[in-house]
């Protein structure tokens, strides 16, 4: 009775030595890896990678050794090689099945970054949300939007929705619709639009630049303004010419209508 109180004690002092040393193994592991993780994006040893691929590759790398590292300390608890592939290949397509959107968003991930649709540092709009991209990893595409909120959009939804990638091309084309009076002169309209458009210096001049009138409306007559600038000058022409138009309108005594109604009343009497 004695021996086998003894093999237990031995057993569960063993057991017990087992579970501590895999603990410090599992504690100093997920350091080493997160020391790792930090040190390749400090040092840029990805540098010449596309900045879209950096993401994924560190998270598939970090994910990957995790992985690892559990196994051994499971191996080193005692549990069997061989079980421990059987219960991992039984858990790998149960977690599959159940898990098919994360399946998924590997998948899209995978397809963003071999069709590239962005990159890391486009501005891009989809599902009504819009941001610049910050981060591509293996589940999640992360971007900022222009008030500084992030937004996770999973890899899956985001491979198989409308993409509009506003930072593709190098030039974009800024386009304004200016409404006036009908008893406006056309062409000095024309004209002042014209001038501001020679004076402003991140206009490029050597693309086509379109004033003419586009519409006759209700209230008013509608000119299209239409110019090209670079895409990272976009928002700051767009807002030049809305003030610089209402301006030099104002100089030249130019009105901008607004909706009216004109009611005429009938006396029967």
């Amino acid at each position: 009775m004695n021996k086998i109180l003894d093999n237990l004690t031995n057993s569960a002092v063993n057991f017990l030595y087992d579970i501590i040393i895999s603990l410090i193994i599992l504690i100093i592991g997920f350091k080493l890896i997160a020391w790792l993780e930090k040190k390749i994006k400090s040092k840029s040893k990805l540098s010449k990678l596309d900045p879209s691929v950096n993401g994924f590759v560190i998270s598939f790398v970090s994910i990957s050794l995790k992985i690892f590292l559990i196994v051994i300390v499971l191996t080193i608890i005692g549990v069997p090689i061989a079980s421990l592939i059987t219960i991992v290949g039984s858990c790998a397509v149960a977690i599959g099945l159940a898990l098919q959107g994360g399946l998924s968003n590997i998948a899209g991930g995978l397809m963003i970054l071999i069709f590239k649709p962005f990159k890391v540092g486009d501005y891009i709009l989809v599902n009504n949300l819009e941001g610049t991209v910050r981060l591509i990893s293996m589940f999640y595409t992360t971007i900022e939007t222009v008030d500084n909120k992030i937004i996770q959009l999973p890899n899956g939804n985001l491979s198989n929705s409308n993409i509009i990638n506003y930072s593709a091309n190098e030039k974009r084309r800024v386009d304004i619709d200016v409404s006036v009076s009908y008893d406006s002169d056309i062409n000095k309209v024309k004209k002042i639009i014209n001038n501001i458009i020679d004076e402003h210096n991140l206009i490029l001049k050597n693309e086509e630049v379109i004033v003419r009138l586009k519409s006759h409306a209700d209230s008013s007559l509608v000119f299209a303004v239409r110019v090209w600038v670079k895409t990272n000058d976009y928002w700051n022409v767009y807002y030049d010419l809305m003030e610089l138009i209402k301006e030099d309108f104002d100089k030249n005594k130019i009105s901008i209508p607004y909706p009216q109604l004109d009611v005429h009343l009938k006396n029967n009497k």
